[in-house]
């Protein structure tokens, strides 16, 4: 009986695909399993799917290169051409991405999960002792800020066991970065890896964290309810030395890192005075926090507690009971800021530009590039929300308080286009004011 070819060669592929795929397979396992490293794992994954691969962690931070080129690895990178990205997870959670760029056939989609899970495992694994330091670390600065540890001598001791040596002092950073497009990933992560390697460039025993304790609940707010650029917590850096000259370079390292590493971010780096006495570092941070309120109000990239003149008097009410400073906003500023939300007007800024023109109005109309009229009309708008008059002492200082607890306590006013009565044609023409 004539026998057919066709099922036995049909037979054959059905053999050796998974017979390629199953050694394929076994090839990262076993790098995995003999702990090889993550470089190896790579090399055993590129050869599993017959692709240039990156590895990177969460933060975006190459582990491993398994590329035939410099100029390979930069497109693979760069997620060039037909390059794909891969999320790296374990139990739900993100620990890094795959990016890999085929030489040839598309490999099977199974094959493309196993190992990524496998790649996964091993990245896990390796960055689990840099999680447990960063938890560490993020626990001390969350108890310091918090002021939950007793005594200077525990402070020291517990800032030791993480190799800050706090005998001669240390200031306290607060750095931020708000993106200004979309970004991908854990970018707030990023920005500690960035902000991380500034510091430690200067001061290698620098301590790092994103606080997220009581702490920040405690102090840092927004008119939006978004907890602020970083999500509800705060960048802390806490850098030991001997002045504060020592902490200003690491504050200048800290924004030039920044700048390098985080293109299209506005950032901002405040700096607390010098503390001495380890059991001060807690007010330390509340000075560098004030700092970075102050200093985003005014756009600036860098600022000290000692640059932030008068708002240096509201320090203890900062620092003590926050809540009178929210209700002396509330009373105040406050429903200027309702209003400008909710009408899109500039009342806030009016008052902002009126004060610092000495309550002069024409000088006021010019800088908002809008007419005298509209800047009286806004001002009457001022005096019934708040009953608060700009045309006397009492009325002006009150705003000016008010406005200094706003910035102090983090609050960032809504703009917009002006619609009001007594704007030409009922409106401020934007693209002249914004100039």
């Amino acid at each position: 009986m004539p026998v057919s070819h066709e099922p036995a060669s049909a037979a054959g592929e059905l053999i050796d695909e998974p017979r390629s795929f199953l050694e394929a397979l076994e090839e990262v396992s076993e790098a995995v399993e003999a702990g090889a490293g993550l470089p190896s794992v790579a090399r055993a994954a590129g050869r599993a799917l017959d692709a240039s691969v990156i590895v990177l962690d969460a933060r975006r931070s190459i582990l491993a290169v398994a590329c035939a080129s410099r100029e390979d690895e930069r497109a693979v990178m760069g997620l060039e051409g037909d390059t794909r990205a891969v999320d790296l997870t374990v139990a739900d959670t993100s620990v890094g991405e795959l990016r890999f760029r085929t030489r040839g056939a598309e490999p099977p989609s199974a094959l493309m999960r196993l190992v990524a899970n496998l790649i996964g495992l091993e990245v896990d694994r390796a960055k689990a002792p840099e999680r447990a330091t960063e938890a560490a670390v993020a626990d001390f600065v969350d108890d310091l800020l918090a002021r939950r540890i007793p005594d200077a001598e525990t402070v020291a001791a517990r800032a030791a066991e993480l190799g800050c040596d706090l005998s001669a002092g240390a200031i306290v950073l607060v750095a931020r970065a708000r993106p200004q497009h979309p970004e991908e990933g854990d970018w707030r992560a990023r920005v500690l890896t960035v902000a991380e390697r500034g510091a430690r460039a200067i001061e290698r025993g620098s301590l790092t964290a994103l606080a997220s304790a009581g702490w920040v609940a405690r102090h840092a707010r927004s008119a939006n309810g978004d907890g602020g650029p970083m999500g509800g917590r705060e960048l802390v850096i806490v850098a030991p030395g001997p002045d504060a000259a020592a902490g200003r370079r690491v504050a200048d390292a800290v924004r030039s890192e920044l700048e390098a590493g985080l293109p299209g971010h506005v950032l901002t780096v405040a700096i607390s005075r010098h503390a001495q006495d380890p059991a001060d570092l807690h007010r330390a941070g509340t000075e560098a926090l004030l700092a970075a309120n102050v200093a985003e109000a005014r756009g600036l990239e860098q600022l000290s507690f000692e640059e932030t003149g008068a708002y240096r008097l509201l320090l203890p009410a900062m620092s003590e009971d926050p809540s009178e400073l929210q209700g002396f906003f509330d009373e105040t500023v406050a429903p200027l800021v309702d209003y400008d939300e909710q009408y899109e007007t500039e009342l806030v800024r009016t008052v902002e530009s009126f004060l610092d023109a000495d309550g002069n109005v024409a000088r006021t109309a010019e800088r908002l590039f809008t007419h005298r009229h509209t800047i009286r009309y806004r001002l009457e708008r001022v005096r019934e929300l708040s009953g608060l008059d700009v045309s006397s002492t009492d009325g002006r200082e009150r705003l000016s308080l008010g406005l200094k607890a706003m910035r102090v306590l983090g609050i960032h006013p809504p703009g917009g286009p002006a619609q009001e009565a007594g704007a030409e044609a009922g409106r401020v023409p934007l693209e002249r004011k914004d100039r």
